[in-house]
């Protein structure tokens, strides 16, 4: 998770209910295929959602963070923040 575009995705889920693939691209001004990348490997991992859908006829890709992955990112996130209150220290 500690890849910049893994933990901009999950942060940006975390922050709402559902996101869809377009609206993750832009938040994160990424690229489709570096996106999907990514996404695929959090999926993997077990710490996003995903649902494809369509509207009409239009595709519709969209993503959930799971629980695993709400957990997995405040480990980090309290990961980080004992490395910062350590260098602080000295």
């Amino acid at each position: 998770m500690h890849d910049r575009m893994r933990l901009g995705i999950v942060s940006a889920l975390a922050a709402t209910d559902e996101m869809a693939f377009t609206d993750l691209k832009s938040a994160l001004n990424a690229t489709d295929g570096n996106l999907s990348v990514h996404a695929r490997k959090l999926e993997e991992a077990g710490y996003v959602g995903c649902a494809k859908t369509f509207d009409g006829r239009t595709p519709r890709t969209a993503y959930k963070l799971t629980a695993a992955g709400r957990r997995a990112l405040e480990k980090y996130l309290d990961h980080m923040a004992a490395i910062i209150k350590a260098a602080r220290a000295t």
